[in-house]
């Protein structure tokens, strides 16, 4: 029998490939899940600033080193 659309399903999280219904977790482990969820959100947002930090310093060093090419064919021009 198929199972009805609008049956609420039952919350699950999958830790270490084992499948856990979350009725049947203690507060302690959902506090754990949600601590190691909000890091590995966290390990993201950090990852993702590091990305455009390092683009960004890549880009003004460019500047840095085209600013010393200029200087030194001024200097040849002199």
């Amino acid at each position: 029998m198929d199972e009805n659309p609008h049956t609420p399903k039952e919350e699950t999280v999958t830790i270490d490939g084992t499948e856990h219904n979350v009725a049947d977790l203690s507060a302690q482990q959902i506090t754990l899940i949600n601590h190691v969820a909000d890091l590995d959100n966290k390990a993201r947002s950090i990852n993702f600033n590091l990305e455009q930090t390092v683009g960004a310093r890549n880009h003004f060093m460019s500047l840095l080193n085209q600013s010393f090419k200029s200087d030194d064919e001024s200097e040849a021009k002199e």
